[in-house]
């Protein structure tokens, strides 16, 4: 999901260390923490009901789009106004901005909605099991009404507003709880038995930009294509390696995908990547990213130095101020400032040394931009014609090393959905969920409906594009994502990962354009890569 500034519903956040901190079992609201990664929760329901026929069409030999239709609109599903409440238990009502709390801030503002003539609700909200972290209580909501049609809340929403109270409308079928709720999911099937072209990624003329899918598979020549990792600052947030070359910088403990030999070997797994620079008299410093901005860490996860937390966390912006960040060609051009940066040619020897940053990168090469204490380092250890040495050491969630060859793309997104066979979704250990006063992201992010994107593989080593459609009430609601990896196993992936979702998600075919229906009022959205198919 896009974001290109620093929120400023987050910037309280980032004084509250504890709101993003790793928890301990005590500290969890919602539940117990796993002690493995890989020990799977039990599926969460029945499977989604099947409404009408799956269709299948073939896109090229090898190469199937199914689109499938399940559930269906329920009459009991309603329009209703969801009342905010205070992030602290004695805070402003008027000024409430979290979508759920502790029960004794709900019904304080229940109470006050009475004291106005309103007739409120409140209702306790799930977290499911995942694999890391046990079920549990999230917080509790206060809603108010039923109506049929969106603008009837609407209405009501402004009589609440108009009391002093402040709010939105939901969609009760979109609140990741009903598995019969209508969704309509497309699934591109690779079956590499039958189809001797490519899988791979694609990204605009440079890493640092947006291009819509549509163009995207266009430049590749592809049959088709969904869309790939989040992107901030107009740039891939979490690791990319593509055709063997590091390309953007690892999230430590994340989930990813990795394939090999064009497709035909994939698995999911968690990844961590160190990369380091030693100079020829021996000093070694941690590059601590790969082609974005110095820091500034989005997802944070870093390799140190990160404020407020090293941990994963989705969609939140860390900061470090000392920084070491190798661009590369792909990038384009290289941001300016201040600091220090070495321009290195394609065989690491260094060539240039700046005070300054922002040189052009030389073709094959890369430049080291150094903020902070790390710029005053660099200029203490990296001259001119200096033979630099830099290593990059990729693991995943086992410890074992994970090899770069010119055929290994790595795509770092998540959480992880399936994992041999089982529903095995590393919440905690990806950042999707929150902790502290305000549960507002996991419970829109997490536990609610959205589009979502997915990749896997199935047991007969099929790859597996898939989207479902959501935020569309009566057509398809979208799902949680513990629902999302449910899904994925119901329609046969033995491992499977979270792509970028939400207004992000599409699928394309070079013969049809966008098959899926976007979120996005405006429709497709600009991208920062996608996974294509190659014939």
């Amino acid at each position: 999901m896009r974001r290109t500034t620093l929120a400023a519903a987050l910037s309280a956040a980032v004084a509250l260390t504890a709101a993003v901190a790793m928890p301990t079992a005590e500290a969890a609201p919602h539940g117990a923490l796993r002690p493995a990664l890989d020990a799977p929760a039990k599926p969460y329901t029945p499977p989604l009901p099947t409404t009408a026929p799956p269709v299948t069409r073939t896109l090229s030999p090898g190469v199937t789009l199914t689109t499938y239709t399940f559930g269906r609109k329920n009459a009991d599903d309603f329009w209703t106004v969801h009342v905010f409440l205070p992030a602290e238990p004695d805070g402003r009502i008027s000024r409430a901005t979290t979508e759920l709390g502790p029960k004794d801030t709900a019904d304080r503002v229940a109470q006050a909605l009475r004291e106005k003539g309103f007739a409120p609700r409140v209702e306790e909200v799930r977290s499911p099991a995942y694999a890391d972290l046990a079920a549990g209580t999230l917080g509790w909501t206060v809603r108010l009404g039923g109506y049929a049609e969106r603008p009837d809340a609407a209405a009501e929403l402004a009589r609440v507003k108009a009391a002093g109270f402040t709010g939105d409308t939901r969609y009760t079928a979109q609140d990741g709880t009903d598995y019969q709720a209508p969704q309509k999911v497309n699934v591109i099937r690779v079956d590499f038995s039958r189809f001797h072209g490519r899988v791979g990624t694609e990204f605009g003329p440079t890493l640092h930009g947006t291009e819509p899918a549509t163009d995207l598979v266009a430049r590749a020549h592809a049959v088709a294509g969904v869309n790939g990792q989040w992107f901030y600052n107009d740039a891939p947030g979490g690791f990319y390696v593509k055709d063997g070359k590091v390309l953007a910088s690892a999230t430590q403990g994340r989930g990813a995908i990795i394939l090999n030999d064009g497709g035909r070997s994939v698995r999911v797994d968690t990844i961590k990547a160190h990369i380091s620079l030693q100079t020829p008299g021996g000093a070694v410093q941690e590059i601590d990213g790969v082609n974005r901005f110095p820091g500034d860490v989005w997802n944070c996860g870093g390799v140190g130095g990160d404020t407020p937390t090293e941990q994963p966390q989705h969609d939140f912006e860390c900061t470090d101020p000392s920084e070491l960040v190798r661009f590369t060609p792909e990038w384009g051009t290289p941001p300016t400032g201040a600091g220090a940066e070495a321009v290195l040619d394609a065989a690491d020897r260094v060539v240039e040394v700046n005070s300054s940053r922002g040189a052009e990168v030389p073709p094959g090469g890369s430049t080291v931009q150094a903020i902070g204490d790390s710029a005053q380092w660099l200029l203490d250890h990296v001259h001119e014609g200096d033979q630099l040495g830099i290593r990059t050491r990729v693991s995943d969630g086992y410890g074992r090393p994970v090899a770069l060859t010119p055929d290994t793309t790595i795509m770092q997104v998540g959480p992880t959905l399936v994992r041999h066979g089982k529903v095995s979704v590393n919440a905690l250990g990806d950042g999707i969920i929150r902790f502290g006063t305000d549960q507002s992201f996991t419970y829109d992010w997490t536990n609610r409906s959205n589009p979502r994107s997915m990749m896997g593989v199935d047991d007969r080593g099929r790859l597996m594009l898939a989207v479902v459609d959501g935020r569309q009430a009566g057509y398809s609601e979208g799902l949680s994502i513990a629902r999302t990896a449910e899904l994925m196993r119901q329609l046969g992936a033995r491992e499977a990962l979270n792509l970028d979702g939400g207004g992000s998600s599409v699928m394309v075919t070079a013969a049809d354009g966008v098959i899926n229906r976007p979120s996005d009022s405006s429709g497709e959205r600009s991208l920062g890569d996608a996974w294509v198919i190659k014939p």
